[in-house]
């Protein structure tokens, strides 16, 4: 019985010992999406603004450039996946990777060639462990993602969208990433990046805040742009391409801090649960223990009573 109740106690402390290291955890996380949340709130002004501008180029003129420019027959997709480095935050990463498969799925079925580019070790060892193909990848950022982490991720993108699919280019560029809902709740999405459509920036001036962005179907003037249309898309479709992947990348932060937090919770909640289980269990094994010596006592009180009386006569 002694035995036993080794076995529990030290079970006690293990246990123990881990719960105090998923609190920790649950608080760092609790701190990080917090700071997540505000670098989300401090990139809409400039993603909101650059949205705005973007839509009175694409929808105020007739210029024809290969970041909006529909292929006629499109043959060949980008696919942008965002995933963490780190595990230990529930369903977050393979939601992610799942929606990814979905929406490469739904490409092929189409007829057309995906080239998958992944940010984050999880997705890269998905992928690796599968032997799937990997045009690029990226890691060792994605807890604190920076505007230079996303115009690094951004550059080789475009360069493949400016191509042409015989020389290695893609028609088309998406997006999956984990969008931060609330505290609770976060959804993987996959959203068209390029070409740009007037239905990818009404969705994309939604998502950054703009008050006002042309509704569907809307017929809009054109406008004369200095020194061209041509020159303004230039310069401006590499920052909202580079804007849109920062504010995907500041989310998928948010999201993957949330759920940590919520796993590390519900860790540390599972562990203090096990704890009074166990200590029940070595209470009832302690007290067996207490019983069996008191019972020994007895019988041996007894016993030596009948052994004396035996002697006396």
């Amino acid at each position: 019985m002694g035995a036993q109740l080794r076995v529990y106690k030290r079970r006690i402390r293990s246990v123990t010992a881990t719960k105090k290291i998923t609190k920790a955890m649950e608080m760092i996380a609790a701190s990080r999406v917090v700071k997540a949340q505000r670098k989300v709130a401090a990139s809409m002004p400039y993603a909101t603004e650059l949205t705005r501008a973007v839509t009175a180029v694409g929808t105020g003129s007739n210029t024809k450039h290969p970041l909006t420019t529909e292929a006629e027959t499109a043959t060949r997709s980008a696919v942008l996946l965002l995933t963490s480095d780190r595990g230990l935050a529930g369903a977050f990463n393979s939601n992610a990777i799942k929606a990814a498969e979905q929406l490469t799925a739904r490409l092929v079925a189409e007829g057309k060639e995906v080239d998958t580019y992944i940010v984050g070790r999880r997705g890269v060892a998905h992928y690796n462990f599968r032997e799937r193909k990997i045009s690029e990848q990226w890691t060792g950022f994605t807890d604190e993602p920076t505007y230079a982490d996303a115009k690094n991720v951004a550059g080789p993108l475009i360069e493949a969208i400016e191509k042409e699919t015989a020389e290695g280019g893609v028609d088309e560029l998406h997006i999956v990433y984990t969008e931060f809902v609330s505290m609770m709740t976060q959804e993987a999405v996959d959203a068209r990046l390029l070409p740009l459509s007037l239905e990818t920036v009404t969705s994309a001036a939604a998502a950054a805040g703009a008050e006002e962005s042309p509704a569907k179907g809307e017929i809009l003037p054109l406008y004369d742009f200095e020194p061209s249309a041509e020159d303004v898309l230039d310069a401006l479709l590499p920052r909202y391409v580079e804007s849109r992947i920062y504010n995907a990348m500041l989310q998928s932060a948010a999201s993957k801090h949330a759920a940590t937090r919520r796993a590390m919770k519900s860790a540390t909640d599972n562990a203090g649960d096990l704890i009074n289980s166990l200590s029940r269990l070595a209470n009832a094994a302690r007290q067996a223990e207490i019983t069996q010596e008191i019972s020994e006592i007895v019988g041996g009180t007894a016993a030596l009573a009948d052994a004396t009386a035996g002697s006396d006569k």
